[in-house]
């Protein structure tokens, strides 16, 4: 499959120029295409705003600036893009016959490979793709405001969209770091469908007289966790934009329910916004009415979507946590509130409503997620984290399912090659800090012992695989991720692959078999350099040292799979020395991190023959410095024996000294820490 690298964002306004300056910014070539040249400039203007705010903000370099803006070629008009482009993505005013007239225009300047794709909130992409020519090449796409910073996007494809079409269309949106939600073209598509009718009951209480706007967010604030209340919500992103949602929902889904209320219509109609006020006190019984009317409608309208079939469960909690910030999804709430409540504001708001109460409440149990999805094709088991909303993190959920699909990819005969990858951004961002924080203070140490003795299993059904293991690490490796990927036979990366192990720096070590493969695959000094300072490792870096099996570009991924899979199980997984040793990060590991050296590194000083003042030098010193000392010790230690015992050994030595590690006070300082986003402050106990 050749991946998407051209890109045309037809619309230069607020969204077009935002989804070109994303676009850019993760490494594809970009056309700005507008009807006149001022709107082209206007978008260049806002992409320039955007970008120099970064660089006050040091998110980008001004030379990181320069070449995403040199990345964006601006166009003025549709019949100008070029013929060869990849992806054209329509980002035009919201309505059919201008878009319509977009695509007339495109079907003829564009070659007959190139994707289609409206980006749309309420249309419908079936009737869009009819109307574009070329229905196989169409999908929808739904950016979430604003695109350069939100990471959620819909992808609906239409009845006739092509397989290939949809996975190109994936790729490119995981190209930009986004998380990704497949859904069927139903209108609202997912998150606006459960979240626009939200907006439209909080006015319709209000207009109630149940309480004050300002009680009214305040109640939404607590009873969803979440930072603004419905109101000012309207407020930020336009009150027209929330009426036109709702009355075009109503309209769609034939449900009077969801007509624009009143007291937004007026507001509208008179140019203002919602005057919330400070005034947050009322009754518990009208708090309780807010609370019970808000949830029981989001409960109730989700329940919808997933009888629907028009996403899963898991997406569309995660839509509402990524797109629209909440702490948790509908139907973790609901978990979290108790089943029996949970259905009963469904019940209640669907007898306001209207409507029948969806399937899915039609019971007792809470609601299992899963995280780990298994696709088998041609002889390749597929085995995909699917939690990007948190990087992926491993959690015992997380770990538990890998280990039974796992299971499954190895008991199955017609499987010749496991391939692990991660969606989203991510591979798999480490594990979740905040289960060892929470297990430290209720001094619940078996617990983490447990999950990490689990972890090792789970492991090993990668290391003692019959079946070819390949770790898809196109993306960010940390910590727990990057291990998992270790115990794997080969370790494909792009030049968007991104390795650490922090470990050391949060007050523990890696005991995911990080102070034991890492020294097997790249040889002790190496090993010593990417585990004690927690060095971070770009693609080639990580490729020189033999942890990146093959360094390959985005396009050859696939074939790279397909040739490993035709290959086998590598000769020696183990070489224990660097893939490159004549490169510049193994040839200053072997130095630096020699064993003449490691002492005088372990009591912070610079040893013999290195100048302090060098950059190099002086970094690698003030990494160490930042770490929580006894986590350095034992890590080395760790490492030390990866050259002196089995894989097996080395990997119960790890375990041994979790308790000795978790049990500090500088484990908790340094975990805490990360979750506070501040820098520890370590002790030495």
């Amino acid at each position: 499959m050749q991946p998407v690298q051209s890109v045309a964002i037809i619309g230069a306004g607020n969204m077009g120029s935002g989804i070109a300056q994303k676009t850019a910014q993760e490494e594809f070539d970009v056309q700005m295409v507008d009807r006149e040249a001022q709107w082209v400039e206007r978008g260049q203007s806002i992409i320039a705003d955007f970008l120099s705010e970064a660089v006050e903000r040091r998110i980008f370099s001004p030379q990181q600036v320069e070449e995403i803006q040199s990345r964006i070629t601006p166009v003025i008009g549709t019949e100008n893009t070029a013929p060869d482009t990849d992806l054209v993505i329509e980002a035009v005013f919201e309505d059919f016959d201008i878009k319509t007239a977009v695509f007339n225009t495109l079907n003829e300047a564009c070659g007959e490979n190139t994707i289609l794709a409206s980006n749309t909130s309420s249309l419908s992409v079936n009737d869009l793709s009819a109307a574009s020519g070329r229905p196989d090449r169409f999908v929808g796409l739904h950016f979430f405001y604003h695109p350069a910073k939100n990471r959620l996007v819909e992808v609906i494809p239409g009845n006739d969209t092509s397989a290939e079409t949809i996975a190109r269309t994936v790729q490119y949106c995981r190209g930009l770091g986004k998380v990704v939600i497949l859904c069927k073209d139903r209108p609202g598509f997912v998150v606006n469908r459960f979240f626009v009718p939200w907006l439209n009951e909080a006015c319709l209480l209000l207009q109630e007289g149940i309480a004050s706007a300002a009680a009214i967010d305040a109640v939404a604030m607590k009873a969803f966790k979440i930072g603004m209340g419905p109101f000012a919500l309207m407020n930020l992103t336009g009150p027209p934009i929330a009426l036109h949602s709702t009355d075009y929902l109503a309209e769609q889904l034939e449900t009077p329910r969801y007509v624009g209320a009143e007291n937004l219509r007026e507001m509208v109609e008179a140019g203002n916004q919602w005057d919330i006020g400070e005034d947050i006190d009322c009754s518990e019984e009208a708090a309780n009415i807010i609370k019970v009317r808000l949830l029981g409608q989001v409960f109730a309208v989700a329940g919808q979507i997933i009888d629907e079939e028009i996403c899963s469960l898991e997406d569309l909690d995660r839509g509402a946590k990524v797109g629209l910030r909440w702490a948790f999804g509908p139907f973790e709430l609901a978990n979290r509130l108790g089943i029996t409540q949970a259905k009963e504001m469904a019940e209640d708001y669907c007898e306001l409503a209207d409507f029948p109460v969806p399937e899915i409440w039609m019971r007792d149990a809470p609601f299992d997620f899963n995280y780990v999805d298994l696709n088998i094709s041609d002889g390749i088991a597929t085995v995909t984290i699917n939690r990007p909303e948190a990087m992926n993190a491993l959690n015992e959920t997380v770990v538990n399912q890998l280990g039974r699909v796992l299971d499954l990819a190895n008991s199955d005969d017609s499987v010749r090659t496991i391939v692990l990858d991660g969606a989203g951004k991510a591979f798999v961002a480490g594990a979740d800090v905040k289960f060892f924080v929470d297990k430290i203070r209720a001094n619940s140490f078996p617990d983490i012992y447990e999950f990490t003795a689990n972890g090792h299993a789970v492991q090993d059904k990668l290391e003692s695989s019959s079946k070819t293991t390949i770790a898809l690490t196109t993306g960010l490796a940390l910590g727990g991720g990057l291990e998992l990927a270790l115990a794997c036979d080969y370790r494909i990366g792009t030049r968007k692959t991104q390795f650490r192990f922090p470990e050391t720096s949060i007050g523990i070590f890696p005991g995911l078999g990080g102070t034991q493969r890492p020294a097997r695959i790249c040889g002790i000094p190496a090993a010593r350099w990417a585990v004690l300072a927690g060095n971070f490792m770009d693609a080639k870096s990580a490729a020189d040292l033999g942890l990146v099996t093959h360094l390959v570009d985005i396009a050859e991924v696939d074939s790279t799979i397909s040739s490993l899979d035709v290959t086998g199980k590598p000769g020696n997984k183990y070489p224990g020395a660097p893939a490159n040793p004549e490169s510049k990060v193994a040839i200053f590991a072997e130095s630096f991190y020699s064993d003449s050296n490691l002492g005088t590194i372990l009591s912070g000083n610079c040893p013999d023959g290195f100048d302090i003042e060098d950059r190099n030098i002086s970094r690698q010193i003030k990494s160490l410095s930042r770490t929580a000392p006894i986590a350095l010790l034992l890590a080395s230690e760790l490492i030390d024996i990866a050259g002196n015992f089995s894989l097996s050994q080395g990997l119960s030595k790890e375990l041994e000294n979790l308790e000795k590690i978790f049990s500090t006070d500088d484990a908790l300082e340094g975990l805490s820490a990360l979750i506070e986003g501040r820098k520890p402050t370590y002790l030495n106990s």
